[in-house]
């Protein structure tokens, strides 16, 4: 085991149970979050993704109060004169204690981009729990299905994104026309204007918070099966790259034709967004979860 997969087997624990966890104050920086602020939005994700696959999210995120000791003020001040020692003070402060499946979902919803998140995911075995996930996956309502989803594409569109970039395309504008040229594949020639247009979306709501969970895997396989084809084939050209995401797209939207499904352009359009629902849901499993919080 190298070095970084061993530091997360170090700082996990065992209860008096000798059942394993991981403390999410242990786990931040191992996995490249300085700011305790923007790792809890993780955890936010991977809690409401938890409770979103029906599993239960106080036996997988059980959260804890811990007291802390704060730092105490320099025995000298600036001009060498020793300064009054501040009385030591406490702090209260929020942690969790993760099971393996927890954290295997925080790195599902970390960025991607961070080579410790890479590293989080091989440790935490995605494949085996993302089994556990499909067994459930057909007995979901259709908005926890897309809740799930857009996770996996914000996931693979990180990382299409580093491709695009491996291939060429730096700019907004440019990256603007290649995520074009991968709708118009998909969506028979139809461009993101289009799109957007026949969805009634309002000038910032975005495509893909708009589309069922039928809409979204067809697209979800457009973007990973792009990133794999850029990245395999070693594309280097914005232009060969921005043919591949239309060709692509256009073998996906041949493929459903195939299978006499309905063609993505031609699926309902859903009345509540992602962010929406989002907000909601963690609203709901915030006031859900205040009595189970426990002191340490």
């Amino acid at each position: 085991m190298n070095t970084e997969l061993k530091s997360f087997e170090e700082i996990k624990q065992l209860t008096d149970y000798g059942m394993e966890y991981w403390s999410a104050r242990d786990l931040q920086k191992p996995l490249g979050y300085e700011k305790w602020e923007n790792f809890s939005k993780v955890i936010d994700k991977a809690m409401l993704a938890c409770d979103t696959a029906g599993f239960d999210v106080k036996e997988h995120f059980p959260c804890v109060k811990k007291t802390i000791e704060m730092p105490v003020g320099e025995q000298f001040g600036s001009r060498g004169f020793p300064d009054v020692r501040k009385t030591p003070q406490t702090k209260a402060i929020i942690d969790y204690k993760l099971s393996r499946y927890a954290c295997y979902l925080i790195v599902q919803n970390g960025d991607p981009r961070k080579e410790q998140i890479a590293l989080g995911q091989t440790y935490f075995a995605i494949q085996t729990y993302r089994q556990e996930l499909n067994d459930k996956y057909n007995q979901l309502a259709e908005d926890k299905k897309r809740l799930l989803l857009r996770g996996d594409i914000k996931q693979m569109n990180q990382l299409l994104v580093e491709a695009a970039k491996g291939a060429g395309i730096i700019s907004n504008e440019e990256y603007a026309l290649f995520q074009n040229r991968g709708y118009q594949g998909l969506y028979g020639g139809l461009s993101v204007a289009d799109i957007h247009y026949r969805k009634q979306l309002a000038e910032k709501e975005k495509i893909l918070d708009f589309m069922g969970s039928e809409e979204m895997i067809a697209n979800l396989f457009r973007i990973s099966q792009t990133q794999s084809k850029i990245t395999r084939e070693n594309i280097q050209s914005k232009e060969l790259a921005s043919y591949a995401h239309f060709t692509v797209g256009k073998e996906v939207r041949e493929a459903i034709m195939r299978l006499g499904g309905v063609m993505p352009e031609d699926l309902p359009t859903p009345q509540k967004g992602i962010i929406e629902l989002e907000r909601e849901a963690i609203k709901k499993l915030k006031e859900k979860n205040k009595e189970i919080m426990t002191d340490e």
